[in-house]
């Protein structure tokens, strides 16, 4: 039987750590937790995740500082990385994609099961142990946008 996918969750915020984890663990996700940047890349050094969910506006090593190290590095660059963050602006998520986060998630424009999907989507579209990966369902940003109208 194939093992968990192994998430790892880069926030600092307590109730958004407990809110996710619940989440990820319920859906049947291994999730570890790092409070910044710098326990961050050492997690990754050490567990290499199948994917990173990473805010931006943490302690020590934020998260532009953290996807820049895993780019530059041989054994994480291949690590997909989710920005999950607050800053709202175009230049902070073009700034992240040109990093190399395959995606820009703003906290508050989607909910945890709406992230789980686009999770799920993530990792279905890379190349690493895709059967381990439950199906997903794409979540369309203009479907979203139309819904709340």
């Amino acid at each position: 039987m194939a093992s968990k996918v192994k998430i790892l969750l880069v926030e600092d915020d307590n109730l958004l750590v407990r809110m996710y984890q619940d989440k990820l663990e319920s859906d049947g996700y291994e999730v570890a937790v790092s409070e910044d940047g710098e326990q961050g890349l050492k997690a990754c050094k050490k567990d290499k995740p199948d994917l990173v969910l990473l805010d931006i506006m943490m302690p020590k090593v934020n998260g532009f500082e953290m996807l820049k190290q895993m780019k530059e590095d041989k054994g994480l660059k291949t690590i997909p990385v989710v920005l999950l963050t607050n800053l709202g602006g175009k230049d902070d998520a073009q700034r992240g994609l040109e990093m190399g986060a395959v995606a820009y998630l703003i906290k508050s424009d989607y909910t945890p099961d709406e992230i789980i999907k686009k999770i799920k989507e993530i990792l279905h579209a890379s190349t690493r142990d895709k059967e381990k990966v439950p199906e997903a369902v794409e979540i369309d940003k203009d479907e979203k946008e139309e819904d709340k109208k």
